[in-house]
């Protein structure tokens, strides 16, 4: 076979692939396996595990603010910013000309998302009762993992309502707001105004090239990368950078120009964020110790109870109530096809909390040990809520789904 036959088919395999990637269930699969692989690693060989995520790998001089950055730092503040890129796209896409750019659709989605964040937070404080660390460790458990949770949705079967994963995806959206507004304004200290105007600055060039219709990726990539290290440098978190370009990207395609830039940025680089960003950072952060003393530690740790309790209990209450009061006050409706019993896994779903909650740990607590007793939290709770989901799914499955309207 001569090379110029290979060709069509190599793109073809490589095209396949990230399709591949960009199915949930992969997503899902991806980042267990790498959450397995990290707790095997740190559980066996807990020393060279710290030692290749705590290896300095900074660069450049000391005025970057760039020198002193980890091997799991640059994961966490780097390559998660792809992530919230993805996410920000995405998210902007469903505000422009998605299901919640009608106020009234997303009426529903909106209040559960808030429901769900708010709830969360008040069980862990009244569980965690003023303990060290609950001052911000109440951000932990406010956040969803969507990949996850539609990992898990999809693993039940195909005998569920649609509109069971219509409002998964839409209040995971308004879930993604309120974490990066979490991030950007509990997280940020020591705000450096010359870095915050060059940022500033730079975006404004980015939007300025969007309007302009500029396309060469000569001029975006150091953009971005510009505007990554001056979020980094001015004491925002640098995550916020990939929602930021995020927003500022086209959504509305110009006559004839088929796909806009937001489209086919998102589906570029999804399989990328899926496929190696996320599981990458799971795997950097979920390596915690699961003996049976640590595990005691948890489960004695007032945070760590906290923690549980809210992604576990506090999600369900919230989204079932924010869902309850909305259709209750005649602000919203039911989805068709979906009736409380299809309301109820959502809410179970909401709890787990993995990837951004697995952040929060970080910027919340300052102590190692209680970032590593949070963590073990998250992935207890998103296990039992895991669980759970797919018991209660399967109940509904069964169930002969009941259609209502409100």
């Amino acid at each position: 076979m001569t090379t110029h036959s290979r060709v069509p088919q190599v793109l073809s395999s490589r095209g396949e692939f990230a399709e591949f990637l960009r199915q949930e269930t992969t997503g899902g699969f991806l980042l267990l396996g790498a959450t397995l692989i990290a707790l095997v690693w740190a559980n066996v060989a807990g020393g060279t595990y710290r030692e290749v995520w705590d290896a300095q790998l900074g660069f450049g001089p000391s005025w970057l603010h760039l020198n002193h950055l980890s091997a799991g730092a640059l994961v966490a503040d780097g390559l998660l910013a792809v992530f919230f890129f993805v996410a920000g796209l995405e998210l902007k896409r469903e505000l422009v000309v998605g299901e919640l750019s009608d106020a009234r659709a997303a009426v529903l989605p909106v209040v559960a998302a808030l429901g769900g964040m708010v709830a969360p937070a008040l069980v862990f404080l009244a569980v965690a009762r003023g303990a060290p660390g609950a001052a911000n460790g109440w951000a932990i458990p406010v956040a969803t993992d969507i990949a996850f949770a539609l990992g898990v949705l999809a693993l039940a079967g195909t005998n569920l309502p649609t509109s069971m994963r219509v409002l998964l995806l839409s209040l995971a959206v308004v879930d993604d707001i309120g974490a990066i507004i979490l991030i950007a304004v509990l997280f940020t200290s020591g705000l450096e105004p010359v870095w915050l105007g060059a940022a500033v600055l730079l975006l404004a060039g980015y939007a300025f090239a969007q309007r302009r219709r500029w396309t060469s990726p000569l001029l975006y990539i150091p953009l971005a990368l510009g505007v990554w290290i001056c979020v980094h440098a001015c004491g925002i978190h640098a995550t916020v950078a990939g929602i930021a370009l995020a927003l500022l990207t086209r959504v509305r395609a110009d006559p004839g120009e088929g796909l806009p830039p937001a489209v086919r940025l998102e589906h570029r680089l999804h399989p990328l964020s899926a496929g190696l960003v996320v599981p990458l950072f799971a795997l950097a952060e979920a390596g915690v110790p699961i003996t049976v003393t640590a595990l005691r530690a948890v489960f004695e740790d007032p945070v760590s109870q906290g923690i549980i309790a809210g992604l576990v209990v506090g999600k369900v209450i919230g989204v079932l109530g924010g869902v309850w009061l909305a259709v209750r006050v005649g602000a919203a409706r039911l989805l068709v096809g979906l009736g409380w019993r299809g309301v109820t896994p959502i809410g179970v779903l909401a709890g787990i909390g993995f990837t951004v909650s697995l952040l929060m740990s970080r910027l919340a607590l300052d102590d190692f040990g209680a970032q590593q007793r949070a963590a073990t939290a998250v992935l207890v709770a998103s296990v039992a809520a895991s669980v759970l989901a797919m018991i209660v799914m399967r109940l509904v499955g069964r169930a002969k789904p009941t259609v209502r309207g409100g």
